[in-house]
């Protein structure tokens, strides 16, 4: 009887995408013979993951888990929305996200994180061969605070703690973390709704604050305003506009009144202490990827062989 070996069962994963126990069943049953045991698994149909690892996975989930002052958010993708209501993909992303707030925010390092007694890519190779979707561990952000708290919101949540848009904030604070994590919820809410791309001023990347004031200097020359002028009225466009997208000085979505700044400064007597947002992530599902459009009908006809 041959002898199976961790580096044989490996190999044959990496050519035919299967389960790492469909691997060794197969290579078992065929005496070692790699050709054979791919053979074996192709005629099982459990030869799947490798063919779907080269389509678009462009739906999925975000999962975001918190615990005391650390908090991450991790987006695993698949092809279909409809695989986001699968409870196995739905135990994938939390398990993943479990990973991430006990391992960082590496992807590789999390895909190199042992579970039981697989890795995680080993996992997500797993589900896809169980469920037949391409699936990819795209990215993962985490959070952490000396004192105070991490607090997520998940938007459009398909189950507790995975959705379509997820946001960690992140408060330091020596104040109440019962009050603390209401308010970082409502920040979170905030960022999920209002989608500041930076803190403050000076967290925004140059080039787009660049590119802002080119854009309003260009309109004002061209209704003749001359340069002394062009620059003032620049320098006030500037200030509306991280307004609309910076969180300090964004409107509060739960009191339009007073911006950010203002309602965490008023938090500050409830919570007990003064309160500084350290830091937020906003993932929302899919953005970046170029999805691929497709004719269901043509897929429909081509499989059924019908011109």
């Amino acid at each position: 009887m041959a002898t199976i070996t961790a580096a044989m069962v490996k190999d044959l994963r990496e050519s035919t995408g299967a389960g790492m126990m469909d691997c060794k069943a197969a290579l078992t049953e065929n005496g070692g013979d790699m050709q054979a045991a791919q053979d074996w698994l192709r005629k099982k149909g459990l030869s799947k993951a490798a063919k779907k690892a080269g389509r678009v996975a462009a739906e999925g989930l975000i999962g975001a888990l918190t615990s005391g002052t650390k908090g991450v958010l991790v987006e695993v993708n698949s092809e279909t929305d409809f695989v986001a209501r699968n409870e196995q993909f739905q135990g994938l992303v939390k398990m993943i996200a479990q990973v991430a707030l006990h391992n960082g925010a590496d992807v590789e390092t999390i895909k190199a994180a042992k579970v039981g007694d697989v890795t995680v890519e080993t996992a997500i190779s797993d589900a896809i061969a169980t469920i037949g979707e391409n699936m990819t561990l795209r990215r993962a952000a985490s959070l952490e605070v000396s004192k105070g708290v991490v607090s997520s919101y998940v938007h459009n949540a398909v189950v507790e703690g995975a959705g379509k848009i997820g946001v960690i904030v992140a408060l330091e604070s020596t104040g109440k973390t019962d009050e603390l994590a209401v308010l970082g919820r409502q920040l979170a809410m905030h960022v999920a709704a209002a989608k500041p791309l930076a803190l403050d001023p000076a967290g925004l990347d140059p080039e787009t604050v660049k590119r802002e004031k080119d854009v309003l200097a260009d309109k004002y020359r061209q209704q003749g305003k001359p340069e002394n002028v062009i620059e003032k009225i620049v320098d006030s466009g500037l200030k509306t506009y991280y307004k609309e997208v910076c969180l300090l000085d964004q409107a509060f979505i739960h009191d339009s009144g007073k911006s950010v700044a203002q309602a965490v400064k008023e938090a500050e007597g409830k919570v007990g202490g003064p309160i500084k947002i350290a830091g937020f992530v906003n993932y929302a599902l899919g953005e970046g990827i170029e999805k691929q459009e497709s004719d269901f009908a043509a897929e429909v006809a081509a499989a059924s062989g019908k011109k």
